[in-house]
């Protein structure tokens, strides 16, 4: 029998289990990229881009009183030939100074290159150029200085991530190690797991916690809200995680393979590292690093503009809602919104009742639970407009797979595969669901099971071109659809 470790110990002081082993195989990896929407990423690929543009703006400024159009340019073409940075963070500060002289060096050979070949070198005094082609490289240094000083405190504001490994052996034993030795995760290792007994894992050299064994991986996950699933299993034990994956999908932790690996049906794949530990990303979100910002400034600025549109048709729908029956304007219900957690969603209501139990009746064509008006609304998917609001507030976004009450959450994701991985982003107002076809109810596993399929698929192959469609094309599926009721 294993003897099993709490739910999760710190990395710091790990359990007094079996030694943790030996040389890496493992070396250097690409980038930097410990846990998801990492705050550490988001400044590292901004940083050197953002000192090369405020370092022309600066001499633009000491020059000239103000930016002129030809500063303007060259900042603008030193930010576009430098951005994302190269994360440097996992290197020894020499060979990140190494790193950035070498890039500096690149780029100053570009521009004065280009600047000679245009002539438009003769647009800047000889001492400004000269100013930044000292001062820069000086900047550079020291503002990755400052970052790798200020680094950890950036993580201890952001929190950190609950992590384990499926697999102690030789890849999960190394990444655990690096895990705890980098000044710069922001991951908190919980164990191991593992289906060998304790006397074998302590002969094989490793000291983390094992808590349990791989069957009990999801039930830990879902008691204990972990964020990150590295599995380490050998390709001989196929059949095994690919009832590990089956047992994950009920979960909304990200999971990701320690090489040896072995091809899957994957959302949002591709590799990474972890502590400059090569790993691959089975089933993640899309709006990780850039694609994050993207997706929110994305949010932010076509609700306001949406809402505000829409503000007076807005207070005459409240008006004609509140004097058509009795009842709230305003109808909230429970749904599962980003990592499986709880919000609050508004709709305008549409029915003489507010329900939001353990069990909830979808509604179907003829039901007299809706009011007149309410038909309309729902035909119309007028009803939904307040959810322009949860969108602001953050819960929602305008495109994504639509929320699903808690009662019917809780119902289909036993009985479908995969339904929980939808959660890996938040819930929107429309969806590639809902532009094929499947709007309204869902009175057959089978439709639900296409629903959660068209998730799935948005999810694989996010674009913000794929999201500026689904909002075309909503406008245009509403009025024609005869599925909404």
């Amino acid at each position: 029998m294993n003897t099993l470790a709490p739910p999760c110990t710190s990395p710091q002081t790990p359990a007094a289990s079996p030694l943790i082993g030996a040389t890496s195989r493992f070396r250097r990896a690409t980038s930097l990229h410990i846990g998801r929407d990492n705050l550490i990423n988001l400044v590292e690929i901004v940083l050197e881009p953002a000192i090369l543009t405020l370092s022309v703006w600066l001499i633009a400024i000491a020059e000239e009183g103000e930016i002129s159009l030809p500063y303007m340019i060259v900042s603008l073409m030193a930010f576009a030939l430098t951005f994302p940075a190269y994360p440097r963070l996992q290197e020894s500060f020499a060979r990140g100074v190494l790193g950035l002289l070498g890039g500096w060096l690149t780029l100053t050979a570009l521009l004065l290159f280009f600047g000679y070949a245009t002539r438009s070198l003769s647009l800047f005094p000889q001492h400004a150029i000269n100013s930044w082609l000292l001062a820069t490289p000086l900047a550079l240094i020291g503002g990755h200085a400052l970052f790798r000083l200020a680094a950890p405190w950036l993580l201890k504001a952001q929190g950190s991530q609950r992590a384990v490994i499926v697999g102690m052996n030789e890849q999960g034993a190394e990444l655990a190690r690096r895990l705890v030795r980098s000044p710069y995760s922001d991951l908190h290792l919980c164990g191991f797991f593992d289906d060998r007994d304790i006397g074998r894992l302590r002969n094989a050299g490793h000291d983390y916690p094992l808590l349990g064994r791989i069957d009990d991986v999801a039930a830990h996950a879902k008691a204990n809200h972990v964020h990150l699933i590295y599995i380490s299993l050998p390709m001989a034990t196929q059949p095994r995680i690919l009832r590990l994956l089956d047992d994950l999908r009920d979960t909304t932790a990200s999971i990701y393979f320690v090489p040896d690996l072995f091809i899957t049906d994957m959302i949002q794949s591709r590799t990474e590292s972890v502590c400059e530990m090569p790993v691959v990303s089975v089933c993640e979100t899309p709006f990780t690093g850039i694609n994050g910002l993207i997706k929110r400034g994305e949010d932010i600025v076509l609700g306001t503009l949406i809402l505000l549109l829409i503000s007076p048709l807005l207070l005459a729908l409240a008006i004609g809602v509140k004097l058509s029956s009795p009842g709230p304007v305003i109808f909230k219900q429970r749904r599962y919104g980003l990592d499986g957690q709880e919000i609050v969603v508004y709709k305008f209501r549409s029915m003489t009742v507010c329900e939001d139990g353990d069990r909830i009746v979808q509604a179907s064509q003829g039901d007299r639970r809706i009011t007149r008006l309410g038909a309309i609304l729902r035909k119309t998917s007028l009803d939904e407009l307040p959810q322009f609001v949860n969108v602001l507030q953050g819960r929602m976004s305008i495109v994504g797979p639509r929320p699903h009450a808690v009662a019917h959450n809780e119902q289909y994701r036993k009985l479908i595969k995969g339904y929980m991985v939808r959660h890996k982003v938040k819930p929107g107002i429309s969806g590639w669901a809902q532009i094929n076809g499947l709007r309204g109810e869902t009175e057959t596993l089978d439709k639900m099971k296409a629903r959660i399929d068209f998730d799935l698929d948005y999810l694989r192959n996010w674009s913000l071109g794929l999201d500026i469609y689904i909002i075309l094309k909503t406008v245009a599926v509403v009025f024609r659809d005869r599925h909404a009721y």
